[in-house]
């Protein structure tokens, strides 16, 4: 998709512990030594301000501010839910990696991850945010999955009306003239519609 500041990784070492087994393999122990606490919506809110200023606005909208909030949940064992800010982070590492030097990401992990992802947030928040539906979308896609990502599109709509990446690939799927037409009228600066030229 989008580049994303890679300054989220500085302080995060996490290819290391990445590189040790699967996600399947890692993510129990993460949880393990996480405080879950399904009253606290610290991470659902952070995950949800990601989505609006990296994917949703017309331009990329991250602050400073935003990245200290990230560096500073990080770095606090007490922050709860903090297993699921994790594996995001790996998530968001792994693409960013890949992507800079010129290689695909590993599909399978892609989508372990956000299938793993999209339980425990669901679980615990109650509702899977608009970037866990984008992102399980494009795992899906990249692992050649496309009946299943177009679902996964469905779904996050009807979560999620008004998400911009949803509705471009939602019509990059569908080809859907009245898709079009709304990212046309409505949304023609956003930088997704940009990219893919719809016009």
């Amino acid at each position: 998709m989008k580049k994303f500041v890679l300054i989220f990784f500085i302080m995060i070492n996490l290819s290391l512990y990445a590189q040790k087994a699967s996600i399947k393999d890692i993510y129990p122990d993460l949880k393990k030594k996480s405080q879950i606490d399904k009253s606290d919506k610290t991470i659902y809110n952070l995950l949800t301000t990601f989505y609006e200023k990296n994917l949703q606005a017309d331009q990329e909208e991250m602050t400073p501010e935003d990245i200290q909030q990230i560096e500073k949940l990080v770095s606090d064992p007490n922050t709860k839910n903090l297993h699921i800010l994790m594996l995001f982070l790996m998530y968001q590492q792994h693409i960013s990696k890949t992507a800079a030097v010129g290689k695909k990401p590993d599909a399978d992990f892609q989508i372990e991850t956000m299938n793993i992802l999209e339980n425990e947030t669901k679980d615990i928040f109650g509702k899977i945010p608009a970037i866990i539906y984008i992102y399980k979308a494009e795992a899906l896609e990249s692992g050649h999955r496309k009946d299943e990502s177009q679902n996964t599109i469905i779904q996050g709509l009807k979560e999620y009306p008004d998400s911009i990446p949803l509705k471009v690939y939602s019509y990059l799927n569908t080809k859907d003239n009245t898709i079009k037409d709304d990212l046309i009228k409505n949304h023609s600066r956003h930088w997704m519609v940009q990219q893919f030229e719809i016009k």
